[in-house]
């Protein structure tokens, strides 16, 4: 019984990332934004449609659910907070085991998290692009629902992390001088 406590303590723990908004985005100026949640969902969804077939579908998908799973516990850092890129490893590293230390499958998770984290496989650096391009197609619809508002630093942060072709179009705010949407 304990050991569904302590789950059930870290389940509600992991679910904050429902009402954390993406801090990139408050940053900006922007006031009615994502979750993070909701972008752990759409790098989940392109991940899906877009995962090459010789790749472990099944890893990507986990990967994509929690990639972002520590920022329950850290929030969302960004740039602008001033925290090393070792320092935020460590916070998130650290928040990821006590997020899963009731889970069976605690290891398989933990150790998703570092290969993505790690960029050690292609899945990862795959779910890596999906991260990126989710950001700039968030950009392209704040840019349309936001008149004042310039997705360029967005997108350009997102392109330079896309190395396949398919994907960078994607990304662009603009596909022959006209906005996609």
């Amino acid at each position: 019984m304990l050991i569904f406590l302590d789950l059930r303590h870290e389940l509600l723990n992991a679910f904050k990332l429902k009402e954390i908004d993406r801090a990139g985005w408050i940053n900006s100026g922007l006031k009615s934004v994502e979750s993070v949640a909701s972008h752990s969902w759409g790098v989940s969804y392109l991940a899906l449609l877009l995962c090459p077939k010789d790749y472990d579908r099944n890893k990507v998908l986990s990967m994509c659910i929690i990639h972002d799973l520590g920022e329950a516990i850290i929030g969302d850092i960004t740039p602008d907070d001033n925290i090393s890129k070792e320092e935020k490893y460590e916070l998130e590293f650290s928040a990821i085991k006590e997020l899963t230390k009731s889970s069976e499958i605690k290891t398989e998770l933990v150790d998703l998290w570092l290969e993505y984290e790690n960029k050690s496989t292609p899945e990862a650096l795959f779910v890596k692009a999906c991260d990126s391009l989710d950001m700039a197609l968030q950009a392209s619809i704040y840019e349309i629902k936001n008149s004042d508002f310039n997705p360029s630093e967005f997108i350009n942060s997102a392109l330079e992390k896309i190395d396949d072709e398919c994907m960078r179009i994607l990304a662009s705010s603009t596909v022959n001088g006209k906005n996609p949407a």
